[in-house]
């Protein structure tokens, strides 16, 4: 079975390459709804809906191809009066990592598989929550000179520097890095993919190149 992640993220991609499963990424050019106009008690059904565009949209560039799943996720940070998604500048990156600090949000991602040859679509959700603690001025100013924030629904990476800024996590660390992989596993499965299988067969000189996952890198 033929792997496509229907992502441009590098956080994803990593993921994926640390469990040496043969895979190519074909990034969706489906358009995204802004996050800060949904209300934070529908934030699994937004990110159903937008991973679900990303892979039924690279599913139907591939449609009728045979042997293929198409993986589709999205991420989004939530707190109680708000959606945070990737911040547009600086300041907005600040704002953000200042409406977290010494507070619990949530991490909720949407796993989609598209199977282009039938038009199946099977999906899962993970939350996670993440508790950060107190951050002062120089905290924020000292975390924005990384540059990890910019590209980050919620201005910060986990598997980064951002790292410094938690408190614990209570559920699976991979879903805030970006791709839950024990979920995607479920959600595989349903296909009859068995994924613990196919990365124990690239260990064994499938194709696939093992990585840690434990440690990323952007």
């Amino acid at each position: 079975m033929r792997l496509v992640l229907a992502s441009a993220s590098p956080r994803r991609k990593d993921l994926l390459t640390g469990l040496g499963v043969p895979f190519e990424v074909r990034p969706s050019r489906a358009p995204e709804d802004e996050p800060g106009r949904v209300p934070p008690a529908e934030a699994g059904g937004l990110a159903l809906r937008l991973a679900r565009r990303k892979a039924e949209a690279v599913a139907a560039e591939l449609a009728g191809a045979p042997d293929v799943l198409v993986i589709g996720a999205d991420t989004l940070v939530v707190l109680p009066d708000r959606i945070l998604g990737k911040p547009a500048s600086p300041e907005e990156a600040a704002a953000m990592l200042r409406a977290l600090s010494g507070r619990e949000h949530r991490v909720v991602t949407a796993v989609v598989v598209a199977e282009p040859a039938t038009g199946r679509v099977e999906e899962g959700v993970e939350e996670t929550k993440v508790f950060f603690r107190r951050l002062g001025p120089e905290d924020v100013r000292s975390y924005l000179a990384t540059d990890e924030p910019f590209d980050k629904a919620g201005a910060y990476a986990i598997q980064g520097v951002g790292a410094l800024l938690v408190e614990r996590v209570e559920g699976c660390y991979f879903n805030v890095v970006g791709l839950p992989l024990g979920r995607l596993a479920e959600v595989l499965g349903r296909f009859g993919v068995n994924l613990l299988r196919e990365a124990a067969l690239a260990g064994k000189g499938g194709g696939g190149t093992r990585r840690d996952i434990t440690g990323l890198t952007e």
